[in-house]
């Protein structure tokens, strides 16, 4: 391998990256705006270690926010992105790769019959919400606030006030008839479904919900919530749609929906699905993937689909979590690694606890008295979450440990993270802990 390359400092780097980019950076949760203070810039990854550009290494719970579940660089995974740069990294012609891909997918996960492989987690969901339109003939789309979906511009969307369902733009740059078409629920409430139904069930092409919700906190819902969404929308003509971006192949092989024991319509993937590499797709019923171009009226195209790199290395990296039983390595170490951040916060009378489901964790403050408080819905979240937040993030950080820069987001424990790591990262906790209550 080549030696590592020098740079300037985070500080330097960001001093000129705010010239050239928004913000400095080119996604919004990498500039710190959350946590505050500058940005580490890394420059190289292996195993659960982060290297930053001052050569400080970190241990890394981010771990490209999801997709990296063996590891940075995992040696399995790059030998199979060696070998396949050496045939070449771009084609745009039909290839065996992905042929290969799809066919252990749909082996092994049920409700996906067909599917199609695009470059994104958004333009999964942007192509999966189009062929629900084509499918029902109906314009509206039912989502969840608290779920995040990309940034598509109908789905990129939050309650609004007044008539049931109304929805408010949650960006600039968005159109009032764009907005209007989507309808808004609340997480964990029946009842808001049925109001939405009972006026605009007519109209819903479909519904789309994370049925693990992992981008604003981690709002682990009751299944029953989830089967009773996806009953009555059924019952109005409506399809269903699972956005398992961050789930799919994180919490089993058929994601949330193996879990919960559910056949949605339409499923999305990103992710895990590319081993770091960027891969979504979406797939679902034969008879709704059969309405894509060129088998159907549904156009979808794009250049770099179905990219060789990104086949082999998310055909690597799933078959190797399944070979090497890496669900049930992740489900004890990340339990045992929860129950030590949660034993340390009680002890230390810190105002924070951890959720977690298989290996995904959150780490957020909680108000007195609250330690039992289910948090499935954002009406629950504890306030001025990010501003409390922040400290302990800046503390962990200083010990040398990553985690996502907003109390929004969640972690993620891979298999590099072993139990060395994890136990000394239980250490920094301690002091990263201590030195806060001196303050």
């Amino acid at each position: 391998m080549a030696p590592s390359r020098s740079f300037p400092n985070s500080e330097e780097l960001l001093a000129r990256s705010l010239k050239i980019a928004p913000g400095g950076v080119h996604s919004p949760v990498r500039a710190f705006k959350s946590v505050g203070g500058t940005p580490v810039f890394f420059k190289e990854g292996k195993g659960a270690i982060l290297t930053s550009v001052e050569d400080k290494e970190y241990i890394d719970f981010c771990q490209c926010f999801g997709p990296l579940i063996l590891g940075h660089r995992d040696p399995t995974v790059h030998s199979a992105v060696l070998e396949a740069l050496d045939g070449g990294w771009a084609f745009g012609t039909c290839e065996p790769y992905s042929l290969e891909l799809a066919e252990w997918i749909i082996a092994r996960v049920k409700h996906v019959e067909k599917l199609r492989f695009v470059c994104s987690g958004t333009e999964a969901v942007m192509s999966a919400v189009r062929v629900a339109r084509a499918a029902t003939g109906r314009n509206k789309i039912l989502k969840f606030e608290g779920c995040y979906h990309g940034h598509v511009d109908s789905l990129l969307v939050k309650a609004g006030s007044g008539l049931a369902g109304a929805s408010a733009s949650d960006s600039a740059g968005i159109s009032g008839p764009m907005i209007s078409e989507t309808l808004v629920a609340s997480l964990d409430d029946e009842e808001s479904v049925r109001r939405i139904l009972k006026e605009h069930g007519h109209e819903i092409a479909a519904v789309i919900i994370e049925p693990l919700p992992a981008n604003y906190g981690l709002l682990i819902q009751r299944k029953e919530f989830i089967q009773f969404v996806a009953d009555e929308v059924r019952k109005v003509g409506a399809l269903v749609i699972f956005d398992e971006v961050i789930s799919g192949f994180r919490v089993a092989l058929g994601g949330m929906a193996e879990v919960l024991g559910m056949k949605p319509d339409l499923v999305t993937y990103g992710k895990i699905l590319g081993g770091g590499f960027p891969v979504g797709a979406y797939g679902g019923r034969r008879d709704l993937l059969d309405l894509v171009a060129p088998s159907g009226p549904v156009y979808q195209a794009g250049t770099l689909s179905a990219n060789p790199v990104g086949m082999r290395a998310g055909l690597a990296t799933l078959k190797k979590i399944e070979s090497a039983g890496v669900y049930s390595i992740l489900e004890s170490r990340t339990e045992k690694f929860v129950s030590g951040l949660k034993d340390l916060f009680t002890r230390s009378d810190a105002p924070f606890t951890v959720k977690r489901h298989s290996s995904i964790f959150w780490i957020h403050p909680e108000n007195a008295g609250e330690r039992k408080k289910e948090i499935r819905s954002l009406a629950a979240l504890p306030t001025e979450l990010n501003a409390r937040f922040a400290p302990l993030f800046k503390a962990l950080l200083a010990e040398g440990v990553y985690l996502p820069p907003s109390g929004y987001e969640v972690g993620f424990v891979g298999l590099a993270h072993d139990d060395a790591i994890l136990a000394s990262v239980l250490e920094k906790t301690e002091k990263a802990l201590r030195k806060l209550g001196e303050k």
